[in-house]
């Protein structure tokens, strides 16, 4: 078969293109563009081939990679391995929802804007909190959109951030606030691993907004919720809960239940696919006092002169409905397809069924701590409550037990020292089960960890 580039315009349609705008070649559309920055040759590729020897260059590639089974896998730090239903995929599948756009335009849309609808419904029950955007971008975002929306709320030009936040979360919020004025001050924790609270009340003397915790934390931790949303709102500042594993709503108590004001996190875990990376999901809910100033958009419930039920996009503060300088936000949006995908997932298994599955996943981390901790050399730094993920501290540096235990196709977890620079945090390793792992690969992984020793 000859070798041959599938292109969608030919010379001829690209030349006319060019006369259209003025110009000779393409080279002149990057005319702006320094020459010493430029590309002076041809790419350092293979030549195109055909397609059926380019799908098979690809198989391949692909087989080269060297992936443990899913079994095996015991990572977490804000991705999270979950089984979901067949039906999610085959429900997200249909053209209806696949192929459709944004809700712009409610006559035609009345499919999608319901679906927003229940997922704004299922995230407010899983908060406990009163109303919920339409879902952003991922958990990062979402946490720096959050705190724009309590400063904009209640301007004071600080937040403390706790520092056993997610540390990728805490990067992202710096950068969104570097420019805005807003002082961010870190509380410390205490070496239980969850907040102290004489530490909350001394960090937030002073005016802040708002007091940022994750829950459970970056090291598994649960924190005391409701202390903390009672010492937060005793200096006059909200409390945000940040969650990055939904899951754990299924066993736990409600943020919003507990005195949080605005609750936020990846919903990645509630059946959308880790996919190298993405696209994950954001989610954003609130009290009824934040209406005004939540980000991006929310889906209502209407009723026409016929008493007919239909959807609308009740609220969207973004420039491109409103006013740039009126503008809740700039760059988020929703992300329709992976909002769907959790409203599918939480609809599928109901209540009972994300109770139960939280359930599943607490008693199989009890287990493998459990067992860790009585293998050679391991211990538990952290004795405070926890759902699905923990510390371990190795005899060894932790990165170099995550190579050694690569060789036997085991990803045994994340070491700390990828985030920090904490000589007494080098041989902490972040362990992660969830009831994709079975009894007998916990059992492996702690066997393994004892013979690191």
């Amino acid at each position: 078969m000859a070798a041959h580039r599938y292109l969608p315009l030919s010379d001829a349609e690209r030349d006319e293109m060019l006369r259209a705008i003025g110009l000779k070649s393409a080279d002149d559309l990057f005319a702006s563009i320094p020459k010493r920055l430029r590309l002076g040759g041809a790419l350092d590729v293979p030549g195109p081939l055909a397609e059926m020897d380019l799908v098979a260059e690809m198989a391949a590639r692909a087989g080269e990679n060297i992936l443990p089974d899913p079994r095996s896998q015991f990572l977490g730090a804000g991705a999270y391995r979950h089984f979901a239903p067949a039906v999610v995929d085959h429900l997200l599948s249909r053209t209806e929802f696949y192929s459709s756009y944004t809700p712009y335009q409610p006559e035609i849309s009345q499919g999608t804007l319901q679906a927003v609808f229940e997922f704004q419904t299922l995230i407010c029950q899983l908060t406990g909190l009163d109303l919920s955007n339409a879902s952003m971008y991922e958990g990062a975002s979402t946490l720096a959109e959050a705190i724009l929306m309590a400063e904009r709320t209640a301007p004071r030009g600080r937040v403390v951030l706790s520092d056993r936040l997610h540390p990728e979360y805490a990067q992202v919020v710096r950068t969104y606030l570097a420019n805005m004025g807003i002082v961010l001050d870190i509380m410390e924790h205490g070496r239980d691993g969850a907040a102290d609270l004489v530490a909350a009340r001394q960090a937030l003397e002073g005016k802040a907004s708002a007091l940022v915790v994750q829950h459970p934390n970056f090291f598994g931790c649960l924190e005391e919720v409701e202390a903390l949303a009672a010492v937060a709102h005793q200096a006059g500042a909200f409390l945000i809960v940040v969650v990055t594993e939904p899951i754990a709503l299924g066993l736990l108590k409600p943020p919003g239940e507990q005195g949080a004001d605005i609750v936020l996190g990846e919903g990645q875990g509630l059946g959308v696919p880790l996919s190298y990376g993405g696209p994950y999901l954001g989610f954003l809910a609130a009290r009824q006092s934040f209406l005004r100033q939540m980000p991006g958009r929310i889906v209502g419930e209407a009723r026409d002169v016929d008493g007919r039920r239909g959807y609308v996009l009740t609220l969207a503060t973004r420039e491109q409905h409103i006013r740039r300088e009126k503008a809740t936000s700039n760059i988020c949006t929703n992300e329709g397809l992976c909002a769907l995908t959790a409203a599918i997932f939480m609809a599928a298994l109901g209540k009972s069924g994300v109770m139960e599955l939280a359930r599943h996943n607490r008693a199989k981390a009890a287990y493998a701590r459990e067992r860790i901790a009585a293998a050679r050399g391991c211990s538990i730094p952290y004795a405070e409550p926890f759902f699905n993920e923990f510390v371990v501290r190795l005899p060894v540096p932790a990165a170099a037990a995550v190579r050694r235990l690569a060789e036997r196709g085991i990803a045994c977890g994340v070491p700390l020292s990828r985030y920090f620079a904490d000589k007494r945090q080098e041989r902490d390793l972040l362990v992660c089960v969830t009831e994709i792992n079975p009894r007998g690969e916990i059992e492996r992984l702690a066997d393994e960890l004892g013979r690191l020793a």
